[in-house]
């Protein structure tokens, strides 16, 4: 793939419309290109967390996570072509199940909140399920493979298990915990019992 990018600013989108890897221009309004720049805002959130601290595993398993996104983008930008590939997705539900496996049960809603690493988990998981919705809707207007759309939906499930773990993750060996919701109807419902 060498020297692809010669040149960076090309002008040729002034007038409201970008290329695609087939070298077809769309609208820069097209949901195509909605659905590209959501998975380019995920990709770029997700840099933003791995800058925190965190677990090795969690960090190697994130960086995966943008190789993958860039595929992802990269099949968005060719229209029938494909770069993700199942065993991406197959991937996620293994990290999802170990994680998880880690974390006590939830018995109420948690807050997206806590460490700054598991903030920012929490955000890439809400642009993670707008760039999903983003695909839904391509999808509805044209074919798309079924592998990129069960990728995002597995990994916003899994960006928010991370955020549990990584509200575990203490640098000083302690051990910390998810931030409750503190609802009025279950406060009343618990002193009732």
């Amino acid at each position: 793939m060498g020297n692809r990018l010669t040149q960076i600013a090309t002008r040729t989108g002034d007038a409201g419309t970008t290329g695609l890897g087939d070298n077809t221009r769309v609208s820069k309004n097209s949901l195509r290109v909605h659905a590209m720049g959501d998975v380019d805002e995920l990709n770029s959130n997700i840099g933003v967390l791995l800058c925190e601290d965190m677990p090795g595993g969690i960090r190697s398993l994130l960086v995966e996570i943008q190789h993958q996104l860039f595929n992802l983008g990269g099949e968005l930008s060719i229209p029938g072509y494909e770069l993700l590939k199942p065993e991406a997705v197959l991937a996620l539900d293994q990290a999802l199940d170990e994680y998880n496996a880690t974390l006590p049960r939830l018995a109420e809603f948690i807050l997206p909140a806590g460490t700054r690493a598991a903030s920012l988990a929490h955000v890439c998981r809400t642009v993670a399920r707008r760039a999903e919705r983003a695909l839904v809707a391509l999808g509805n207007e044209e074919a798309l493979k079924e592998t990129p759309r069960q990728y995002l939906n597995r990994l916003s499930d899994l960006l928010f298990v991370l955020s549990r773990s990584l509200n575990r993750h203490r640098t000083d060996g302690s051990v910390g915990d998810d931030v409750y919701w503190k609802s009025e109807r279950m406060q009343k419902d618990g002193a009732a019992e």
